[in-house]
């Protein structure tokens, strides 16, 4: 069927649309080669369009056990060419049970440029027979856009307490702060804890300190971190009494807390292979990222250590200091299905606990 993506700005991208209803959402583009699943049930991605520049999409088939949470968060997927044939179409149909639409036969050189250069607009995804009632649907699905509450991450987050079992007997204890977290997150912490406890995104620093853990880790979430309610209060009130590793939302929460301040991105990063210098582990690694706001370097305490670059535009892609044991990493160093150069963050983290003072 004939399909539209409309941005807000009354610029329009034709395709051939299946499956689900009209949406509207955040028009963001992803560099990666594969991992269609783990991008779609990524958390991060709540309220977004997502447009793939690798041009096959689900040409590798669809299964359940790489997904990074219970669902799919995006608003659609938009791509040049859908695998569609009689040996294999499970991606297009997870989707279309789903209910979420597939725009393909896009030209996404032509739209990612336009996101390039102008930055991320709300987009519409619509199915129409022209561009006339392409647009006049759009502006209906705007207008409801601007009713959500704009704590995204609370939206993402748990409602309840959950405890897991570690696989490390002798491990530390983990509090996780939940602001929309990727599973292998929590695949990793796991294997180098004895116990778990994931909290809701607006948890009080009363309720973590009851659990008695030795660290405090902090997820990946989506949205703008300064419209996250309480947990920026929260985490400013356990640093010094925990270690506190945060990723990618959690860094930008946690450089909140420290006295930060955070800006949106004109486009983003979202890929798996952006390159990043640390000077902490002293490595260059290919990364995973997904985000659409960074850390503004001038506003971080002086003695906060900026240790990771993007290589790509020198934005600030990690911090650290050892007296206060606070990590925060932009990207995303338990990314699956890859890179994984950075994994050795996860234990970098789990020393420092072991040199917290007793």
């Amino acid at each position: 069927m004939t399909g539209y993506l409309v941005l807000d700005s009354g610029e329009i991208f034709p395709g051939l649309i299946s499956g689900g209803s009209d949406r509207v959402g955040e028009v963001v583009f992803n560099t990666s080669h594969s991992g269609y699943e783990e991008i779609a049930t990524d958390p991060s991605y709540l309220r977004q369009i997502v447009v793939m520049t690798a041009p096959m999409q689900g040409n590798y088939g669809a299964s359940d056990e790489v997904w990074e949470s219970r669902k799919v968060w995006i608003e659609g997927f938009i791509c040049v060419q859908m695998q569609k044939s009689k040996s294999n179409d499970s991606w297009q149909k997870r989707l279309q049970d789903l209910n979420v639409p597939i725009l393909a036969d896009v030209d996404t050189r032509r739209l990612v440029l336009r996101l390039r250069s102008q930055g991320t607009p709300m987009g519409a995804l619509v199915q129409a027979i022209d561009e006339s009632e392409a647009k006049q649907k759009a502006q209906s699905l705007f207008k409801s856009a601007i009713c959500h509450d704009p704590d995204w991450v609370y939206e993402a987050s748990r409602k309840e307490i959950e405890i897991q079992k570690g696989e490390d007997l002798k491990g530390p204890r983990m509090a996780v702060l939940d602001f929309g977290t990727k599973e292998n997150i929590l695949r990793l912490v796991r294997k180098t804890c004895s116990e778990v406890h994931i909290f809701p995104s607006r948890t009080s620093h009363e309720q973590i300190l009851e659990s008695l853990p030795d660290g405090l880790l902090l997820t990946n979430g989506p949205g703008d971190p300064s419209e996250v309610k309480v947990a920026t209060q929260t985490v400013q009130s356990l640093i010094g009494k925990l270690p506190i590793f945060g990723i990618c939302m959690g860094h930008q929460i946690l450089a909140l807390a420290l006295g930060a301040k955070t800006y949106k991105m004109k486009f983003g990063h979202r890929g798996s292979n952006h390159p990043i210098r640390d000077s902490l582990l002293n490595q260059v690694y290919m990364t995973s990222q997904n985000h659409g706001y960074a850390v503004q370097e001038d506003t971080l305490p002086k003695d906060i250590l900026v240790t990771q670059r993007n290589l790509n535009d020198q934005t600030v892609a990690g911090f650290y200091s050892e007296q206060k044991k606070v990590l925060g990493i932009q990207y995303h160093p338990e990314s699956c299905p890859g890179p994984h150069d950075s994994q050795g963050l996860f234990q970098f983290f789990i020393n420092l606990i072991s040199r917290k003072p007793k």
